[in-house]
């Protein structure tokens, strides 16, 4: 519910904006840096609302009620009755899509399960090597250096390290399931694709840019690994010579809670 404040208080910034003359259409084709912004906000925005999965005529209903609000128009709809209702609603559209997501991909995992030197796990994760790397292999608890495109079924693009110019780092262990799976099949060198059930993903609830219940699919170059660094060792406290440093009574080795 948060989300769909924030949305609906940055619509109404927007809105307030495009007050003064604002041609219809015009916002089709931006041309100055600020409408380009404000463009930039409205796909921002647009995503996260996707949840809705809403029809066109849908979308109309939307517009019209941003625009009674912020033109300060009586509303039509009593938002005290109905506002709350939106939180159940984007829970069922969620739902619904991220079945017909599911539904969608089972085709396109199949194909690319018989692709060339592809290999399925038995998570479901497809697998397969684009070039063979020389270096080492990472385990789920080290720091990888990698550059990525990631794409939906149909192609699309939604996030890709090569444009930003600028490998992602992060703790192996840190990231979907996918990742964390098949990086570990890989070596420093190397570069593959991974082609991810949903989940292996981001599963029914999706995020913004990528729906609930789809299949992603990532190509992957491994640039470096770390080991991750033990945390320090505490030393011994007062009155505890040549003990567990740093532990409490009643803890086992690694300050977990003993079993009893």
């Amino acid at each position: 519910m948060r989300k769909i404040l924030a949305v609906a208080v940055m619509l109404t910034l927007v809105g307030c904006n495009q007050q003064g003359g604002a041609k219809e259409g015009a916002g089709a084709n931006p041309q100055t840096d600020d409408q380009k912004t404000f463009y930039a906000l409205g796909l921002t925005l647009g995503r996260q609302i996707q949840v809705f999965d809403m029809t066109p005529e849908e979308l109309e209903y939307v517009k019209a009620g941003l625009t009674a609000q912020v033109q300060g128009k009586e509303p039509t709809v009593d938002v005290q009755t109905f506002g709350p209702k939106l939180p159940e609603l984007a829970r069922t559209r969620s739902t619904a899509r991220a079945a017909k997501e599911k539904e969608k991909s089972k085709g396109f995992l199949e194909e690319q399960a018989k692709a060339a030197g592809a290999k399925r796990t038995e998570s479901g994760l497809i697998f397969t090597s684009l070039t063979e790397g020389t270096g080492a292999a990472p385990t789920a608890s080290d720091v990888v250096k990698v550059n990525y495109r990631g794409t939906l079924p149909d192609g699309k693009e939604f996030d890709s390290s090569y444009k930003r110019n600028e490998p992602a780092q992060f703790p192996l262990n840190g990231v979907i399931k996918c990742w964390t799976e098949g990086l570990q099949l890989m070596k420093v060198g190397g570069k593959a694709k991974l082609v991810c059930p949903a989940d292996l993903a981001y599963g029914d609830r999706g995020t913004p840019g990528i729906p609930g219940g789809s299949a992603l699919v990532f190509e992957v170059e491994l640039l470096d690994v770390q080991k991750a660094e033990a945390p320090p060792a505490m030393p011994p406290m007062p009155g505890q010579p040549g003990g567990q440093p740093g532990a409490q009574p009643g803890a086992a080795p690694g300050g977990q809670p003993a079993k009893k």
